[in-house]
């Protein structure tokens, strides 16, 4: 096991370029098996997930070429589905959420699929009964090996209307990438519309498909007999653009953001402009500013304390919420955090509590920041991160304490974040990885 130690109360400054959206390239790389001709992917985030998720293609026989750091080209031409009873393939899925997604591509081009109960953050319950509630309505039959924890779907597939019981976004993913390839027009309302689930749908579409109402919650698919190759770029990571915006605000740095999607950041961007962060947009680029005077949450237009919380896109996303909760530990004012879609993603906050946060715990989806108006740091401890998102905030709260930090489990970190050490270390972070 690695981890990090870090040296707090530095400020930092400089341009960094965010990685390829981790959520997005999740998506994209299961959506390779609905043909067998060549898929290249452009602009791939070097993360644990991804780099487990393209193994286990490899292990199911699919051609992999790694053309640079961060682009690949995929051909799924001869796909092993014994694989998918192999021991081999049994423990890489369980530790990856993202390998649930490659079952409706399988189940829609061979007929048949199987997957073990994956695995992922420690986020609270992700169940996956949208996914296969989906496929069912699609026609496929489906039994759940109780004994060991084994989804399996089977059959001949139909075109339908399906009405999700929650926008779930690998669930949207899911149902997409199996309609894609099934004769007639499948409807999919209260579908997520995320920006991942944007680029998964254009896509499909530059393969040959043919999906409309992209960007709303009501997707037509209609399918096709077959899907071709193409040529696909990830956008930048939105979740990592916001913990750059919440480290600058923390450690009162100047740090320019380059190559972004403006028209993707809004909602983000409102959420931190309400907790008194400045940014400067530019082209394809922000600014965060030095904040040496701190920055002040506003309160609501009636003279109420400010509640932010989560909830499908566009609204705020719930990956955030630990970055918002720990730039609000050094406002002037208070804030309400509420995280309503996992109920175990708060329970980090114990760490901050020990730097000398003041932070009230309600219940497991809500806390109240009290913020130190930059008056009084965070102290340095020990911590351990129990999530991905979690990780990066207590790491961004090391960097802005007093003292030398140190983080274990990082592991965590890595699964989401890019040479996260190497990449602070080019703005001015003192951070080392060791064993």
């Amino acid at each position: 096991m690695e981890a990090f130690k870090v040296k707090g109360g530095k400020k930092l400054s400089g341009k960094i370029k965010p990685q390829g959206a981790k959520n997005e390239a999740l998506q994209v790389i299961c959506a390779v098996l609905l043909t067998d001709k060549k898929v290249i992917i452009d602009n791939v985030p070097d993360i644990i997930d991804v780099n487990r998720l393209i193994d286990l293609l490899i292990g199911l026989g699919v051609y992999v070429k790694k053309i640079n750091q961060h682009k690949y080209s995929f051909e799924a031409k001869d796909i092993d589905l014994n694989y998918l009873n192999t021991n081999d393939f049994e423990e890489m899925a369980k530790g990856l959420r993202g390998s649930i997604m490659i079952i409706g591509p399988l189940l829609s081009r061979f007929g048949n699929a199987s997957v073990p109960k994956p695995g992922g953050d420690k986020i609270g319950r992700r169940k996956l009964d949208t996914h296969f509630e989906g496929l069912v309505k699609l026609g496929a039959k489906f039994q759940y090996d109780r004994e060991n924890y084994r989804y399996n779907v089977s059959g001949k597939l139909k075109a339908s209307y399906i009405l999700l019981d929650q926008p779930s976004v690998t669930g949207t993913a899911n149902i997409i990438m199996t309609a894609s390839l099934i004769e007639g027009e499948t409807t999919i309302y209260n579908a997520a519309c995320e920006p991942y689930i944007q680029q998964l749908c254009l896509m499909i579409n530059n393969m040959g498909g043919n999906i409309s109402g992209i960007g709303s919650n009501l997707l037509k698919v209609n399918g096709v007999k077959y899907l071709e190759g193409c040529n696909h770029k990830i956008q930048s990571d939105i979740i990592e653009i916001g913990s750059w915006i919440g480290l600058a605000a923390l450690t009162k740095s100047d740090i320019t953001i380059e190559g972004v999607e403006l028209k993707s950041l809004d909602q983000m961007l409102n959420v931190f402009f309400k907790l008194g962060i400045q940014i400067e947009k530019k082209n394809n680029s922000i600014r965060i500013p030095a904040h040496d005077n701190g920055y002040e949450i506003q309160n609501n237009i009636d003279g109420s304390v400010l509640t932010i919380s989560d909830g499908p896109w566009p609204l705020f996303t719930p990956d955030l919420i630990s970055i918002v909760l720990v730039v609000a530990t050094q406002a002037k004012g208070s804030v309400l955090i509420h995280q309503k879609m996992f109920e175990s993603r708060l329970f980090f906050v114990d760490k901050l509590i020990d730097m000398g946060a003041k932070i009230i715990l309600c219940d497991p989806h809500r806390a109240v920041v009290i913020g130190h108006a930059f008056k009084s740091k965070l102290k340095a401890t020990k911590m351990t991160s129990p999530d991905i998102r979690a990780g990066i905030s207590l790491l961004i709260a090391a960097l802005s304490a007093n003292g030398t930090s140190t983080i274990h489990n990082i592991e965590q970190i890595d699964r989401g974040y890019e040479n996260i050490d190497k990449r602070l270390k080019s703005i001015g972070a003192s951070i080392e990885r060791f064993k």
